[in-house]
Order: C-alpha cells, then sequence, then structure tokens
C-alpha cells in the first residue's frame, strides 16, 4: 500500500510528493496531515509537488481541503514548487487554495512558514498582555 511520508522538522510537517497522486492516496494524505498536525500540534504544514506535473480538480481541492483544515487546527500551509502548467490548470478549474500560501521552493516556504509562525505567536502575546492590563487588582 503505498503512502506518502510526512516529516517532522521541529513545528512544522514537511511533505513531499514524488508521485502521481491518484484519488485514493490523495484522500489518504489529506488524512494522515490532519491527524498528524493533531497529535503533534504542529504549526505548518510544507508541501513540496515540485514533482507533480499534472493536477485535476480533485487534486486542487484536496490541497485547498489540507490547507482549510490545517488553519481550523491552528497550523499554516504552503506549497512549494508549482510548476507553471500546474499553476494555469489549477486558475482555469477556478480552484482559489483558500488558505494556502505559495512559495518557490522549499527554502522560501520553511521561512514564509516561519514567518507566518511568527506572527500568530505575536499576536497570542499582544492579546494576552492586552487581558492582563484588564484583570481587576
Amino acid at each position: 500500500m503505498d503512502r506518502i511520508p510526512i516529516l517532522r522538522m521541529g513545528q512544522f510537517l514537511l511533505v513531499t510528493i514524488q508521485v502521481d497522486l491518484y484519488d485514493r492516496l490523495a484522500l489518504e494524505l489529506e488524512a494522515d496531515l490532519v491527524k498528524m498536525v493533531s497529535k503533534t500540534g504542529a504549526k505548518g504544514i510544507l508541501i513540496d509537488i515540485s514533482a507533480v506535473s499534472i493536477v485535476d480538480s480533485f487534486m486542487g481541492r484536496i490541497i485547498g481541503n489540507i490547507g482549510v483544515m490545517s488553519k481550523l487546527l491552528d497550523a499554516e500551509t504552503v506549497v512549494v514548487g508549482m510548476q507553471p502548467a500546474v499553476a494555469i490548470t489549477l486558475v482555469e478549474l477556478g480552484l482559489p487554495l483558500k488558505g494556502v500560501y505559495t512559495a518557490l521552493n522549499v527554502e522560501k516556504g520553511m521561512d514564509l512558514l516561519k514567518s507566518k509562525v511568527q506572527i500568530i505567536e505575536d499576536d497570542e502575546i499582544d492579546a494576552a498582555n492586552d487581558n492582563e492590563d484588564h484583570l481587576p487588582e
């Protein structure tokens, strides 16, 4: 049985898709990622699709679903390595990939994830400090 490996790198999960995703494998990846985010408390997912040359509407929806579900679990999603043909196909299919950020390569994607997580942490600290200011003495 095929499985896409999910690697943990600190507070992030890294997925490198090296094979063509058929529907069942894509659904398993979606479920596995959601479970791993929940289990590990990961703050971000980086999905490398540089080896993917063709996507269909189902695969586009799966990537979008991963973004939305991870956001609900307090994690950001970044897709890297998108081929021009894949980008064109997603636009032509009208799939906006809500909740998913994109970057050119893994290095830039990791930088983007780190910045997104830092912004969220800074906002949470600010909110906690604001609440402390309003506590009765």
